[in-house]
């Protein structure tokens, strides 16, 4: 990559266009854009969880979805391209099992909240369902992989599941739902 990224400001978007990794030019609207947007919002997010003390098998899952994210960035940077693979969904799943086998079945609902990382954990959650969103919403218009939305169906899964797993290690419990008829 050499000194690829050593100039940051390159005016080369002030028209509203910025350009794909196959060196289209596209308007900063447009929903592949937005989905990668989402991605960098995504991918911000896990950062935020793996800035708290989190369980060091938290943050190994986590420092690797930021590594597959920014491999589902390129490959929505190229359209046609396919980064994402089967066994990176099957990795998401597994890990999702194996954390959620250790967790108390849930009997009703849960809000976001309890330990500050386990807030930060649903807060990613929603970030990832809405980049799912953007991801689908491009396929629509274009041809996305379908390992791509595979890929964030299961993760705002495990952010889910790791919200809980983050309130345990806190000492922390759910902060369980109270239907109004029952507060």
């Amino acid at each position: 990559m050499g000194h690829r990224l050593s100039k940051i400001t390159t005016r080369t978007g002030d028209a509203g266009e910025t350009g794909l990794g196959d060196g289209a030019r596209v308007a900063k609207d447009s929903p592949r854009i937005a989905a990668l947007g989402d991605l960098d919002e995504l991918n911000s997010a896990l950062g935020m969880i793996l800035a708290e003390e989190v369980p060091e098998k938290l943050r190994q899952v986590f420092s690797e979805v930021q590594h597959d994210l920014f491999d589902l960035g390129g490959e929505l940077s190229i359209p046609g391209h396919q980064l994402i693979k089967a066994e990176q969904v099957e990795r998401l799943e597994t890990q999702l099992e194996a954390w959620n086998a250790d967790l108390a079945p849930l009997k009703e609902f849960i809000l976001p909240g309890g330990s500050r990382a386990a807030a930060a954990a649903h807060v990613a959650r929603t970030v990832c369902r809405r980049a799912e969103r953007s991801v689908v919403a491009l396929g629509h218009k274009e041809p996305v992989g379908e390992h791509a939305r595979q890929y964030l169906n299961r993760l705002s899964d495990l952010l889910f599941v790791a919200g809980r797993v983050l309130n345990r290690a806190a000492g922390r419990e759910d902060v369980q739902w109270r239907h109004r008829a029952k507060r």
